[in-house]
């Protein structure tokens, strides 16, 4: 029989990542995070992860750049990163989004190997 869990999260309560990321519902394939309130500043240095990222953007605006390419992300603006592909962010004002990661990131250190 399949699992019928019903998992619910507060973000109010939710463990932070390495790098200030709320971890949100996660299932077996699929985990979700958000980014809350990240400031600007300069990027961090290019990196590859071992999970496919899809995003939301609620308030804010960013750089996204990967491999050569960069857009703007603002407000009702939804984005991919294939796994695998390098990338980084520039947060140009103050940014919150949300993310669905598969496999999920931070499951069995992928988000330790970026």
């Amino acid at each position: 029989m399949a699992d019928t869990t019903i998992t619910k999260v507060d973000s109010q309560h939710s463990p932070k990542g390495p790098d200030g990321e709320k971890y949100l519902a996660s299932g077996v394939h699929v985990s979700m995070r958000m980014w809350e309130n990240e400031q600007p500043g300069e990027p961090k240095e290019s990196s590859a992860s071992a999970y496919e990222t899809v995003g939301y953007v609620l308030k804010g605006r960013a750089e996204l750049h990967m491999e050569g390419q960069m857009v703007v992300l603002e407000p009702g603006n939804s984005w991919v990163v294939p796994k695998g592909a390098s990338h980084t962010y520039k947060i140009l004002e103050a940014f919150s989004a949300v993310e669905a990661t598969t496999p999920p990131a931070q499951a069995h250190g992928r988000d330790d190997n970026k």
